[in-house]
Order: structure tokens, then sequence, then C-alpha cells
């Protein structure tokens, strides 16, 4: 037991930065000797698909469609959901390390005004959501170790969602036949992408932040309505929103929330997990914003973008925006959209990998 302990010691100073175990889990696997094989083998196939090329260099085209090659590289286990539906690929739905809830996600959480809101610093990246005369800003920084808020705002349940391997954020609205939706992290992937679940399901259903949509369970291919949602910093949020309330650090979970686990990540060009298809036509890892209406989708790189403000009115389907870039904050946002005009964030690779058919926005357009 003497030599399990330390190799349990050695794995916790080496866990990767997708790997959050929730304290229960920890425990678990600490207290559990049969474990310790499979911690071993998850730290290693972790590293393999670290290590694995995929950024843009290592695309033979211009356009790669078909992606690399699918690598087993991940445990597979989908313990606790029942597949036989899924319209995704079976075989390509990963562990992301956590088991289910191993990453918690938050329910009516606690809030506080701005002015409390002292743990934040001006450039820390918010997701911002304003519904009628209500605004709330959820830190990325605390959004990074939960995924999933079950929130309020007004009158809407809402669900703010983020995965940190995507950089994606999107807001959906909970409502769904006359019941109420609550989102759990199943700790599974698919495209490196979070797939969260509804708790209380009968079965519970599996669905995919950036498909929006039910992928497995009773509501595989429903879709999920978004709402507006900004992707910028505290600093900025705040001041176009002085009376926002903000996620309060009190989760009820025991967390650094002055850390990123994804730093290096983040300064790496590689990803962690599969995905496809892949496209070099951007860097993986560049922030895009993500805007769609029926089968027609566009995205709006970063880059795009100079460094003046500029408001682009914009076309999509029909529909009519506008794009707004503040060149301060480095962030875009959309405004006085028409119809069904739907948004999101995320890494180039991810929005791509679900709407290949996507255009490009570049500056002249």
């Amino acid at each position: 037991m003497r030599d399990g302990k330390e190799s349990v010691r050695a794995w916790r100073k080496v866990q990767p930065p997708a790997d959050l175990f929730a304290d229960g889990w920890s425990t678990a696997v600490r207290s559990s000797a049969e474990c310790l094989g499979w911690a071993w083998g998850l730290v290693g196939v972790i590293v393999f698909a670290i290590a694995m090329p995929a950024h843009a260099g290592d695309l033979p085209d211009r356009e790669n469609v078909g992606g690399p090659a699918i690598h087993p590289v991940q445990y597979r286990g989908v313990p606790g959901f029942d597949l036989r539906n899924a319209i995704i690929p079976r075989g390509e739905i990963r562990s992301g390390g956590p088991p289910k809830d191993g990453i918690p996600a938050l329910t009516d959480p606690a809030v506080v005004e701005a002015g409390r809101a002292t743990y934040l610093n001006a450039a820390d990246r918010v997701v911002g959501v304003a519904i009628a005369e209500e605004s709330r800003a959820y830190p990325l920084r605390i959004l990074n170790y939960h995924e999933v808020v079950n929130d309020r705002l007004g009158d809407v349940p809402i669900a703010v969602t983020y995965c940190p391997l995507c950089d994606s954020v999107a807001v959906f609205d909970r409502r769904r036949d006359g019941r109420l939706l609550e989102f759990g992290v199943s700790g599974l992937l698919f495209n490196s992408n979070v797939l969260m679940y509804d708790r209380g399901g009968e079965p519970e259903s599996l669905w995919s932040q950036v498909a929006a949509r039910g992928v497995s369970g009773p509501e595989a291919g429903t879709v999920l309505k978004t709402l507006p949602v900004q992707l910028t910093t505290w600093a900025d949020w705040q001041t176009r929103h002085p009376g926002t309330t903000v996620l309060a650090e009190e989760t009820g979970f025991r967390r650094d929330y002055r850390t990123t686990p994804y730093a290096s990540y983040f300064s790496s060009r590689n990803l962690m997990f599969p995905v496809r298809p892949l496209s070099n036509r951007l860097p993986l890892k560049m922030p895009v914003l993500g805007v769609w209406t029926g089968e027609a989708a566009r995205a709006y790189p970063i880059s795009a973008f100079g460094s003046a403000d500029r408001t682009l009115e914009q076309e999509l389907g029909g529909k009519r925006f506008q794009m707004v870039f503040d060149s301060r904050s480095q962030s875009m946002r959309v405004e006085e959209a028409e119809g069904d005009i739907q948004w999101m964030y995320s890494f180039w690779f991810a929005w791509y990998a679900f709407r290949p058919h996507t255009e490009v926005y570049g500056p002249g357009k």
C-alpha cells in the first residue's frame, strides 16, 4: 500500500488540465487500489492525445474536410446513458476524464451586486446575459470548474454553458414541452466538446453544446433554443450594464477560482482529443463568433477586425443583424438581430466540426 499511495500522490501532481476531479471522485481514487492502474492508464492516454498532431500545420489541404483519423486513445465507457438511438457516432463519444457530475454543474447559484465582485479584475472574461431589465455576468474563472449553470434571469430559466476545451459559450432556454430541464455535465465529449445530460430524464438524454441539440435518449434530435449572449471583459460588461449582478464565488464547492487549469492548453496549438472534420482555413484555436439561421452559418474570426471599433451591417439567410467589435475589450457581439438569428462563441475547430458548411467573414465582405 505504501507504493500505491506514493503512486497516487504522483498521479495527482500530473493531472491534465481537463481532469478536474470532484472531491468525492478524488477520495474514491485514493481509497481504491483497483483504480490505480486505471488512473495511470488515463494519464498515459491523455499524454498520448496531447502529443497527437492536430494543428493547422499538420493538415495537407487548405480544406481538410475529412480530418485526421479518429484513434481509440480515450476510454469509451458510457455508463448510465442509453446510446442505442444516438445521432452521433457512438465510437467517437469519449470520456474526458471526470465521471458523470465529476465537474459539478451549478443550479440556482448565489449572485452578488457588481460592487461586491471584488474577486474580478477588469480584464477577466465573463459571459454576459441580459433579459428584459435584468443582466448578469458569469466569470469564466468560475465556469472553468463547473461548465453549466442552471439559473433564472427574470422569468426565463436559462442554462449558461461553457466548454473550456472549445472556449465555447452558449446560453439556452431550459423550457421544453411544459417541463423544465436541468443540465449536468456527463463527463463525456464529442468532437472535444462537452456533452451535457438532462437530470431526471427517463432515461437521461445527452446534449451537445455546440450542436445545440440532443444527441441520444428520448431527446435525440431535439433542438435547444439559444438566447442572446456576449463574451467580453468584466470592465466592458459592467460599463454597458452598470446594474448587473454577478455569479458569486461562494458556489458551495471547494475550488480555487483564482487559477485556471487550462493555461497550457490555451497556449498550445494542439488539441487534447480527436476532432473531425478539421479545416486549416483558420488556426484551430482562433476565437470566432458563429452566427446561424436555418442552414446558413457564418464564422466571424477575431482576426478579421483591426485595432478600431467597428459596427457592421450584416445579412445571413435573408435576416439582418449588426456585428459589433469593441477594440478595447477585443470582443465581438451581435445586436439588433432579426428573426431566428442565433449565435455562440467558440474556437474555430469546434465551430467547423459541427458546421462544416460555414462561411467565413473576412475584411471587405
